[in-house]
């Protein structure tokens, strides 16, 4: 397990960071995403940790704060140093049926944050996140909300969700512009058949130094390996009942078909070598995975070992490119003339 300081920061977190969304089941898509109750998480993290992991995420929303609740009873079950682990949670989505009960409102955040430290029996978060964009309170009101957090010693660093680039430098811009707790990480959806991110959002976070946490980095179990043309419905996956993220099937059984020979010649699964491959990007700070079953943590966490060869990741990216898009494609046209001054 490698670890990597997340932004522009001095907090170092493994590349591999555990999801939690599978703990807590109920009612809803969180019945479908997974039903992990106490024992069974306290499996996962013991796992996770052993294997070097120190990273952590969870949400007030997943189902409905059984998550953040279960992963603070296991960190108290295993006997886990709080000093050791760096937890991650978010706010925004609806935690009750009044018009304040959701979004990034100065309101709403202050009262989700006792409601999570409750929940995680904790005194502090590490990385409090907003979990998307919330038009209605300016992203000032958000952001100075979070610096008072930071202030009074209930959160140490804060980070951004499913956010578009033009929000997050806005966010950037005006947390420095005001003195306030800086940015420092965004959570977002990047696999080999999800590249969108690479537009924009890619580039404005190398610029800024932002760190980059991968979520559903195996699209939703599609680049788990179960699927493939001939077998487009995998069973009991979790695809059959949630089909999400959106894939577009044809790009991505391409993707599958290339992805299954590199697997074969490293003796590995389909899935650690899509895993493999987000960890080879160099805007990647941390990989979320989540997992049902201890194989297939140990399956994921396995990833950190392998190493691609070039002719690998020529061969995947060739395959899993993005199609040209403007102003891409003229920002290369234009910009050709400094990458022969360059010697590029």
């Amino acid at each position: 397990m490698r670890y990597r300081p997340l932004g522009p920061s001095g907090l170092f977190v493994s590349e591999i960071c555990l999801g939690t969304m599978t703990f807590g089941g109920g009612e809803g898509i969180w019945g479908l995403i997974g039903q992990l109750q106490q024992d069974e998480a306290d499996a996962l993290v013991r796992a996770a940790v052993d294997a070097g992991v120190n990273f952590i995420d969870t949400a007030n929303v997943y189902a409905g704060g059984q998550s953040e609740r279960i992963l603070g009873q296991a960190i108290r079950n295993l006997g886990l140093a709080r000093e050791d682990l760096v937890i991650a949670t978010k706010v925004l989505g609806p935690m009750g049926s009044g018009p304040n009960a959701n979004g990034a409102s100065r309101k709403h955040i202050h009262d989700q944050i006792k409601g999570s430290l409750q929940r995680l029996q904790m005194e502090y978060i590490d990385l409090y996140q907003i979990h998307g964009f919330d038009a209605a309170p300016p992203i000032e009101e958000t952001l100075d909300a979070l610096d008072a957090l930071v202030r009074q010693g209930l959160v140490r660093y804060i980070g951004l969700s499913n956010w578009a680039a033009w929000q997050i430098m806005k966010a950037v811009g005006l947390a420095r512009a005001r003195q306030l707790a800086p940015i420092l990480s965004l959570q977002a959806y990047y696999t080999l058949v999800g590249r969108d991110l690479e537009r924009e959002i890619a580039p404005m976070l190398t610029s800024e130094r932002l760190g980059l946490m991968v979520w559903s980095p195996l699209a939703g179990g599609f680049l788990s390996g179960k699927y493939s043309r001939e077998h487009e419905e995998a069973g009991d996956g979790r695809r059959a009942a949630f089909d999400f993220p959106p894939v577009d099937r044809d790009r991505g059984y391409a993707v599958i078909d290339a992805l299954r020979p590199i697997a074969a010649a490293h003796g590995v699964s389909v899935a650690r070598i899509a895993l493999a491959w987000l960890l080879h990007q160099p805007v990647v700070t941390s990989v979320i995975i989540g997992a049902k079953r201890p194989e297939q943590l140990a399956d994921n966490l396995a990833a950190t070992t392998i190493r691609l060869t070039a002719e690998d990741l020529s061969t995947l990216d060739a395959v899993s490119r993005l199609p040209a898009e403007y102003p891409g494609w003229m920002l290369e046209r234009q910009g050709a003339y400094r990458a022969a001054s360059w010697g590029q």
